[in-house]
């Protein structure tokens, strides 16, 4: 008996240093395994210690950059002179715009992007939105009205597959003070969406031109802008798009006090895969109205004269992507697009103008892409010859290599 508990104490003396022995042993030298758990749990514990309401900041950013070489010859009364340049990147086409987003909560975004070109520094856009509820966003500040597709879904350097904006569709400005809701929401198997705000306008200047009112108004009236868009299709491969707009654009107590504007836009984008391709078909065209008006000769102030107001600006552009190809060939991406401009005949600045846009894009990432693109464009002048005679012809060519990237 003695026998029996003399070996029992043996073997649990034993395994009791072995077992301490162990312990020592995990504490001088962790394992992988155990140093991994230890991180796994302090994220946890990191991720449980955050409350709802904490801020987050975080920056981002866009840089456009490249070659342009351009050739334009410009005839005037017979008389045609040629001018060349070629430059690393021009006051259109280079950009760098760090981005600053702030969230408050899970209700409010700051969003800020000041932006560096040739002209300078300045701001494309800084507002702050407040998420109301399942499809409802009201935001307030400095930004893009909507208006079409292009200028606040399309314009970015690293969305854009060409390295050169449609012409035309810069007027008139793309961005405003104001306020606006929008959001979106199931329609049955279809879907809609809305975005309609209220902006301080814009200014008739005295050539009958328009121009953004700026941070003060020029009268006391408001400009309303909107778009509606339906994606009929139950896999939103199509949207259709229509924009509005309209306020007063005189100035208080200016002989155009009561000269008003109103806008539309019809947009599509439709993008469908069609073997063996990929293809993105993009649209929209503007029709700008500003009412009549009488304006002074700046050749004799003694004068007037009056023209329709009427300018139009459209594009319509087509992507095709091989699916077909393998690896990273299948990034490659040809567009074509062709694009129209009338400013009013009779005008100090009428001419009918077309674009023709080629170019092959090559997407190293979703956000960061390198283009090669060719344009042409020619300008017929249609200004009232009796007060401008400057009056002519101009066929431009240009060649752009270009880099964009969203960090």
């Amino acid at each position: 008996m003695k026998s029996i508990v003399k070996k029992i104490a043996i073997g649990l003396g034993a395994l009791l240093l072995t077992t301490q022995a162990d312990t020592l042993l995990a504490q001088q030298a962790p394992t992988a395994q155990d140093t991994l758990n230890d991180r796994i749990s302090a994220l946890e514990q990191q991720v449980f210690q955050q409350k709802r309401g904490e801020d987050h900041f975080m920056v981002v950013g866009l840089t456009t950059f490249g070659l342009v070489t351009n050739k334009t010859v410009t005839t005037i009364g017979g008389v045609s002179t040629t001018s060349r340049t070629n430059t690393f990147g021009d006051a259109d086409r280079y950009e760098f715009s760090p981005m600053f987003l702030w969230r408050h909560d899970n209700k409010f975004l700051m969003e800020f992007e000041p932006s560096f070109n040739n002209d300078g520094l300045g701001v494309n856009w800084a507002d702050i939105s407040y998420f109301a509820a399942p499809g409802l966003i009201i935001r307030g500040g400095y930004m893009v009205l909507p208006f079409g597709i292009y200028n606040k879904r399309l314009a970015a350097g690293w969305i854009d597959k060409l390295a050169t904006d449609p012409i035309g569709l810069d007027y008139p400005a793309s961005t405003d003070y104001g306020f606006e809701i929008m959001g979106g929401l199931p329609l049955g198997d279809m879907k809609w969406s809305y975005d309609v705000g209220i902006f301080n306008g814009m200014q008739l200047l005295p050539d009958g031109e328009l121009q953004s009112a700026g941070l003060t108004d020029n009268n006391t009236n408001k400009t309303i802008s909107g778009r509606i868009a339906i994606l009929p299709l139950s896999n939103s491969a199509l949207e259709l798009g229509f924009s509005a707009l309209a306020g007063k654009v005189g100035d208080a107590g200016s002989a155009y006090s009561n000269a008003s504007t109103n806008m539309y836009a019809f947009d599509l984008n439709y993008i469908q895969p069609i073997k063996p391709f990929s293809v993105n078909i993009k649209a929209q065209y503007n029709i700008v109205n500003i009412d009549r008006q009488n304006y002074i000769n700046p050749n004799d102030s003694t004068q007037t004269y009056s023209y329709n107001n009427h300018s139009t600006s459209g594009f319509a552009q087509i992507s095709v992507r091989p699916a077909f190809l393998d690896n990273g060939l299948k990034n490659f991406e040809l567009t074509y697009r062709y694009a129209n401009s009338t400013s009013p005949a009779m005008s100090a600045w009428g001419a009918k103008a077309d674009q023709s846009t080629i170019g092959i894009a090559y997407w190293i990432n979703w956000r960061t892409v390198l283009k090669i693109t060719h344009e042409m464009v020619n300008t017929n002048s249609t200004v009232n010859t009796a007060i401008f005679p400057d009056g002519g012809i101009s066929k431009s060519d240009s060649w752009f290599i270009q880099f964009s990237i969203q960090l």
